[in-house]
């Protein structure tokens, strides 16, 4: 089961979302996904600018590989349905 109590609060439902039911991300989480630095900065609030290196953990540790890292990724997880897609 991944986790997500490390990312910032009021992310946490998206990831998730993301992740296990495959819903499109908003513009931040979508960079973040896609390894878009310049633009998950750009499209950060005060909170997530703080938290990056959390974010970049989170990929590394809890995200299924195979939904991020590209746009073309992202778009095959939001098409598979995330992780419950998957079953």
């Amino acid at each position: 089961m991944m986790k997500y109590d490390t990312l910032p609060e009021h992310m946490q439902e998206s990831a998730r979302g993301y992740v296990e039911d495959g819903r499109p991300p908003g513009s931040f989480l979508k960079a973040v996904l896609t390894n878009d630095l310049t633009g998950a900065f750009g499209r950060a609030d005060d909170i997530n600018q703080q938290c990056m290196f959390r974010w970049a953990t989170w990929l590394y540790n809890e995200c299924p590989g195979n939904a991020w890292g590209t746009q073309e990724a992202v778009d095959a997880w939001v098409e598979k349905g995330g992780v419950k897609g998957g079953r």
